[in-house]
């Protein structure tokens, strides 16, 4: 159930304008940067409003949050359909933002983490094993209803849906926080609950291996065919990512490992390997892509889980919201960044600071294990 209520809160917001960014565009005029620059709006609000969600998450259980922002996503997509003027259907994106703070994977997976702890694991891993399946279900569906329907009918059926579906699924697939005596004065998520070092390599951490889904996922393409494939092929060695990210996870949920630092070194490994290979060894370009569709997939597991190696469920919800707050607002801004470095130093040189990420992030890795070594030897 929570992985079908993902798919439809991603189709809604995050992978929307996949397919509706062409006819928004086409149909009202505005430049097709100034419809995507919605995603990024809708971003940098749910980055900005992560750590008051994990606080929300600690005080109310994630029961709550998570089936209230479909009041929220309903709203934004209620606005998109109505949208007048370039400045109302930001604003739309301004509210599907607070939506995606308090309904995306990160909200989730800190409210399981928060009620279970570390028995959070295997449902976090099937969750994103259906949920994985997103575009392949959402983006057909959009394109259909785009096609019959039309862009403004097609945002005001979805919102009625979420309007309709997301509360009392929630309600029902979501168990009712525990009452824990001095909740709000504990879960303070601050240098008590979890040390410094570890609280900003960990944030660090996760906001590359972000800000490389996102870049990999803009230049790969470009680069491809720049490389001499065309755009058919640059197209089906893309496509490798995505089965290599769910056959990840179903090999990690039939392990039934509980070692999220271990999953972290080899998710950000398998990462640096697979773009290692995609910028070095052009012969090896698919395999390198499902190396790195490996490491991705095991990206959101590491995200959900590390930080429950470290910190007590009653301050995980804080941490977490947080951690998320440098991730998102990277997302943001990617495209952006993307944008300007691609016209300025081009593909082959956004595959070469890509490498350059990996390599920092899986140095972060191997810190990290230092230094939760470090901190469970001196709490033994």
């Amino acid at each position: 159930m929570l992985g079908l209520l993902q798919i439809l809160s991603w189709g809604g917001s995050f992978y929307l304008l996949g397919v509706l960014a062409d006819p928004i565009a086409a149909g009202t005029g505005w430049s097709h940067q100034a419809v995507l620059a919605g995603a990024s709006i809708g971003l940098l609000v749910a980055g900005l409003l992560a750590p008051g969600c994990g606080r929300l998450i600690a005080r109310l259980g994630g029961r709550r949050v998570l089936a209230g922002h479909g009041f929220f996503l309903a709203a934004g997509l209620a606005l998109l359909a109505v949208a007048p003027s370039l400045p109302i259907y930001w604003l739309g994106w301004v509210v599907i933002g607070v939506a995606m703070a308090g309904g995306l994977y990160d909200a989730l997976f800190t409210s399981l983490g928060a009620t279970y702890g570390l028995g959070a694991r295997p449902i976090i891993v099937g969750v994103t094993l259906i949920s994985g399946f997103c575009t392949t279900v959402i983006w057909p569906l959009l394109a259909f209803m785009v096609h019959t329907l039309g862009w403004r009918l097609t945002c005001g059926v979805y919102a009625l849906v979420c309007l309709l579906a997301l509360y009392p699924l929630y309600r029902y697939a979501l168990a009712a926080p525990l009452p824990q005596p001095g909740r709000s004065t504990h879960a303070t998520g601050d240098s008590h609950a979890l040390r410094p070092s570890i609280y900003w390599a960990m944030t660090v951490l996760f906001a590359i291996a972000a800000a490389l889904m996102t870049c990999l996922s803009l230049v790969l393409l470009s680069v491809l065919q720049a490389r001499g494939h065309s755009l058919a092929s640059a197209i089906a060695l893309g496509a490798l990512i995505g089965p290599a990210q769910v056959l990840c996870r179903v090999l990690d949920l039939v392990a039934k490992r509980q070692a999220p630092l271990f999953t972290a070194l080899l998710s950000s490994g398998f990462t640096l390997a697979g773009l290692l290979l995609v910028d070095f060894a052009p012969a090896a370009v698919a395999l390198g892509l499902v190396a790195y569709g490996a490491g991705n997939g095991l990206r959101a597991i590491v995200k959900s889980t590390l930080p429950l190696m470290v910190v007590q469920p009653v301050d995980y919800a804080v941490v977490a919201g947080r951690m998320a707050r440098p991730a998102l607002i990277v997302q943001a801004l990617a495209p952006v960044a993307c944008g300007y470095l691609l016209a300025h130093w081009g593909a082959e040189a956004m595959i070469d600071l890509m490498v350059l990420m990996a390599l920092i992030a899986f140095g972060l890795s191997l810190w990290l294990a230092r230094l939760i070594s470090q901190a469970q030897r001196a709490t033994r």
